[in-house]
């Protein structure tokens, strides 16, 4: 059988993958898990606006109560609500269904323990064991009273946006700064727009009308170019740009550039550090950060850990580290002082109250460093082979070392692709290289 869980919960195309009976079984599984652990027997459900969310959220609704769980239902909520609110309201786990920035037609279902965590690899693969354990899954279905019930709440989308409030300076306000928002047609659709309106921002909303099919489409983070033309358009100081399930944050600044991730995490590392709140002065990114984040953060006496990718694995090293802030340039930020999770829209008012408090455009506020050429290519693949399996890589990865350039590839946990990426001083060696590097995954997982 195929892995079922990937970097981040279960993903795939809605209704192969992620099906109505495979997301029941799952539901039943993770009942299952969960239950000897029960405190309240109720467990949270959340999504984002994709149409097939409502195929499998009944499918995990019909799961959970088969086993004699009690589930809340809440409606489209970005997943660092789900996050938070699994918390708030002392359920004993939180389940997201939401496949991020993936196009509508995939869909994805993400899982957070009591404390409002992400499940470890671990928990994942006892679930996982579960799932395919036919006597363990039909013994743990009950009957009679013991059938769990199931309630839709609407109004829980208050608490979140005061806890998101709460996470802006009190002696800060967002008064005479224009901001565009874009919330990609998803889960952040009416908590972004609420809470920068309410600090005091003049908001343009961009992307607010989700119809179940144009999530992230042409919009949002994985399409900053809308954003960065309607800033312009608008003249605005800047532009907020949220994923699907509003998780993850790109900016751009007033002169329409984006904002590099990179540079976006080093200046809030700096500000934090600035107020006394950098936990242990140091900070998380993943493999995939730019060199010249690390020499940027020397430089203020900021020591920078990196994880494997993926916000899970940022999370847990700043959770071993004992840190309170970590990233991965592809726009999951966390401060885990305000979130569990990379939070998009927590991020933005992080880096607005710095943008409001340095005084500065955001073309300047943003841009401390000039990153190292770096080149990304995703491939697609016929097979995921092993790499340590691969025949000559060793010796091209050492071709490539010795001409000091860095490498990471690794597989997408999502889709059937791999990720090459290449950074060095020398831009036009750069592109050289990759042409050669291409050229062998190509020959050898065609």
């Amino acid at each position: 059988m195929e892995k079922l869980f990937g970097t981040d919960g279960v993903r795939g195309k809605a209704g192969v993958k992620v099906s109505a009976p495979a997301a029941m079984r799952l539901a039943m599984a993770t009942g299952i898990y969960f239950r000897p652990r029960a405190k309240t027997n109720k467990i949270l459900v959340g999504k984002d606006t994709r149409r097939s969310g409502y195929m499998i959220e009944n499918a995990i609704v019909s799961g959970l109560t088969a086993v004699g769980y009690d589930v809340i239902q809440i409606g489209p909520m970005p997943t660092p609500a789900i996050a938070f609110l699994t918390e708030n309201m002392r359920c004993d786990a939180g389940i997201m269904i939401s496949a991020s920035h993936n196009p509508y037609y995939d869909n994805g279902i993400k899982f957070f323990d009591a404390q409002g965590n992400k499940l470890s690899h671990t928990v994942e693969e006892e679930i996982e064991a579960i799932y395919v354990d036919d006597d363990a899954i039909d013994a743990a279905q009950v009957t009679g009273k013991a059938i769990g019930k199931s309630k839709r709440i609407d109004d829980v989308i208050g608490r979140y946006i005061v806890h998101i409030k709460n996470s802006f300076p009190r002696e800060l306000t967002l008064s005479g700064l224009r901001v565009v928002v874009d919330c990609a047609n998803g889960a952040g659709y009416k908590v972004a727009p609420t809470v920068l309106s309410e600090l005091g921002a003049d908001v343009v909303v961009l992307g607010d009308e989700p119809n179940g099919f144009n999530i992230n489409e042409g919009c949002g983070a994985m399409h900053p170019e809308y954003l960065a033309k309607e800033v312009l358009r608008y003249r605005a100081d800047v532009g907020v740009a949220l994923d699907g399930d509003a998780d993850r944050l790109v900016m751009v600044d007033e002169q329409g550039e984006v904002i590099d991730g990179d540079k976006l995490m080093g200046v809030l590392a700096v500000y934090l550090k600035s107020q006394g709140k950098l936990r242990h002065d140091a900070m998380v990114a993943t493999v995939m950060s730019n060199q010249a984040l690390d020499d940027y953060l020397k430089e203020h006496g900021i020591t920078l850990y990196r994880s494997a990718v993926g916000d899970k694995n940022v999370v847990e090293l700043m959770q071993a580290k004992d840190l309170n802030f970590g990233g991965e340039q592809s726009g999951h930020i966390i401060f885990s002082d305000f979130a569990k999770t990379g939070d998009g829209i927590s991020s933005a008012l992080q880096a607005l109250a710095y943008l409001v408090s340095s005084g500065k455009q955001a073309s300047e506020a943003f841009n401390p460093f000039e990153t190292y050429p770096q080149k990304l290519v995703n491939l697609n693949v016929g097979e995921k082979r092993p790499l340590d399996e691969i025949e000559g890589l060793a010796d091209l990865r050492e071709e490539i070392e010795e001409a000091g350039m860095r490498h990471l590839f690794r597989y997408s946990g999502t889709e059937n692709k791999i990720r090459l990426l290449l950074e060095g001083r020398d831009a036009r060696q750069l592109e050289e290289a990759m042409d050669r590097i291409e050229a062998f995954f190509r020959r050898e997982l065609s």
